[in-house]
């Protein structure tokens, strides 16, 4: 076997050997936990696993993986809805509809300046802050262990 296709062969052995294998995970993940309500703020904010404060949460721009790469905590829980998209639009619609009425009023620009304005900003204001968001709201839903709703089946 040539040198180079051994060293690459020991290096994805030294790679298997350090991913965490979902069989391997402790069961004792007390040491790992993030037990504030601050931590788990900080943790969604920064898109990190709600349990453990240390993997991605996040593969692309808003999908989650199935499961934690650093504790194995499994994303099937995660449903934050439309509830980050519904904040953004909101706190947005609330700073681009302000600074484009207060434009409006003192400058009086044409049109094709409010177009100039006002689409990067709404660009920056609402895909900015989305995966944050929805970071922080299902951070928020594992601290608290929220889940669907259920009837209780007794009869009224």
């Amino acid at each position: 076997m040539p040198r180079a296709a051994c060293g690459r062969a020991r290096k994805t052995l030294c790679l298997a050997a350090t991913l965490p294998h979902p069989d391997r995970y402790t069961a004792d993940m007390s040491d790992q936990q993030i037990h504030t309500l601050s931590g788990a703020i900080l943790a969604g904010l920064a898109c990190t696993c709600p349990r453990c404060g240390r993997g991605k949460l996040f593969q692309g721009f808003l999908t989650l993986p199935p499961r934690c790469e650093v504790c194995g905590l499994d994303y099937g829980f995660a449903d934050a809805g439309d509830g980050p998209a519904v904040f953004i639009i909101l706190i947005a619609g609330f700073i681009v509809v302000g600074a484009a009425l207060v434009t409006e009023v003192l400058y009086q620009p044409p049109f094709w300046v409010h177009a100039a304005l006002w689409l990067p900003l709404i660009l920056i204001v609402t895909l900015g802050p989305l995966r944050p968001m929805k970071g922080l709201l299902i951070s928020l839903q594992y601290f608290h262990k929220a889940a669907e709703g259920r009837l209780d089946g007794r009869g009224s």
